[in-house]
């Protein structure tokens, strides 16, 4: 196992460093861990506000209490995100990173629709759809950041800026100094918002959102389906996007429909016709700790790796990845741009999906009956649940074991190369 381990840090290694290196993707890391104690808090109250034995009565309560935790917090992500974009790359060029974060934000929100359709029709005009400010507009969020700081300090660097005379306070002076740069970044994003808008009849959002769509549409629901559905939702995330709101927005109907199925032919006791469906998805994927099935992930580096880092993320995750919530880990590891870890990332949830479906096709596990499970619920429970047998929970613990024997030997992987960086720093 040691020789394993060590030769597979020697060959990822190498990349982790290139990846390391470049000045983008450390911005973006960098970025998202800006972001990391505000999902942490936001995370806390998603999972306190949706424990499985509140009531319905008293969940709409606790929400209407609280919810604003997670709605400062997690489902305006984006904003901290584009803002931490701008101001990183902005200073990594040696300019004003507040100025250019703050440009790289204002040029996100020009491209952001102030209107929005309620769930009953009503169009609502001048105010921002929550969606918009999450993980909807994560991708426009980032390209925008990136754009925008990028023509700010090119402007700034050929020296197309007003500067004041000696004496001025440094406040005014760095305001006017940003002036022209600032002007410029904002005036060519409002044009370019005016022409979507204009000649498409459009927003960049949606745009983007649908192109990101297309190559998904026409997935089926058998297993290829899934596990390429699956494969997109991993390497989604790994570069920072929610890998879940993308896909599942194109399949949530047919999973749906499916499920809707299933629960027809539980009620009048026929043979359930579908392994693949929405609760099949939300217990047997995101049910083992969230996305990428990280409970057992956290629960290795909070008992079993050594480095304090590992130790410390992975307490701090666990309370959350109880109830499935794993933001904590993703960004706090960090999986999201870790080359270390992309292996175990993207195969894993491929591999554990692939053997579930054949449990339930040889009838040694009950198909999912269509009744919807709470994404909360804990393991073990959320499994007898959805399948109304105790093989459910039985194999959702088999899962985590599974997940477990993957992850072990890069995760030992990332664990040297912290205890080695330690050591190095005390020396």
């Amino acid at each position: 196992m040691n020789n394993f381990i060590d030769n597979l840090a020697e060959k990822l290694t190498p990349l982790a460093g290139k990846l390391g290196s470049n000045r983008y993707l450390a911005v973006l890391r960098d970025a998202f861990m800006l972001s990391f104690p505000l999902t942490m808090f936001g995370s806390i109250v998603v999972v306190l506000n949706n424990l499985p034995f509140w009531s319905d009565d008293l969940k709409g309560t606790l929400g209407g209490l609280f919810g604003n935790g997670q709605n400062a917090t997690m489902s305006i992500m984006t904003i901290f995100i584009t803002f931490g974009i701008g101001y990183y790359l902005t200073r990594s060029y040696d300019e004003d990173g507040i100025f250019g974060g703050a440009v790289s934000l204002a040029s996100y929100l020009i491209l952001t629709p102030f209107n929005f359709t309620t769930a009953d029709g009503a169009e609502v005009s001048g105010a921002l759809s929550l969606d918009r400010l999450g993980a909807k507009g994560m991708f426009i969020g980032m390209l925008a950041a990136f754009i925008a700081a990028e023509i700010y300090v090119r402007i700034t660097k050929k020296g197309i800026v007003i500067k004041m005379p000696e004496g001025v306070p440094d406040a005014v002076a760095r305001s006017f100094a940003s002036l022209i740069p600032a002007i410029s970044t904002l005036t060519i994003f409002l044009f370019l918002n005016a022409f979507v808008s204009g000649v498409f009849t459009t927003n960049l959002h949606d745009v983007v959102y649908t192109v990101i769509q297309k190559p998904l549409v026409g997935l089926g629901s058998g297993l290829p389906a899934t596990l390429l559905s699956l494969f997109f939702v991993q390497i989604l995330w790994f570069f920072g996007l929610h890998g879940q709101i993308i896909v599942n927005s194109v399949m949530d109907p047919i999973w749906n429909t499916l499920a809707l199925e299933n629960l027809d032919a539980f009620k009048a006791g026929e043979a359930l016709p579908h392994i693949i469906t929405k609760p099949f998805m939300e217990t047997f994927t995101v049910g083992l700790g969230g996305s990428g099935m990280t409970l057992m992930v956290v629960i290795l580096m909070a008992f079993v790796m050594k480095s304090r880092q590992m130790k410390d993320i992975g307490r701090l995750a666990i309370g959350p990845g109880l109830f499935n919530v794993n933001e904590p880990v993703i960004f706090g590891l960090p999986i999201v741009l870790n080359a270390s870890i992309l292996i175990p990332w993207v195969l894993t949830p491929l591999i554990v999906t692939t053997i579930n479906y054949f449990s339930m096709a040889s009838g040694l596990v009950p198909a999912p009956t269509g009744v919807t499970v709470p994404w909360t619920v804990p393991l073990f429970f959320s499994g007898m649940m959805a399948t109304n047998s105790l093989m459910g929970g039985l194999l959702q613990l088999i899962d985590v074991a599974i997940v477990g024997v993957m992850w072990y030997p890069f995760l030992k992987v990332v664990d040297k190369a912290n205890l080695a960086l330690t050591v190095e720093e005390a020396a």
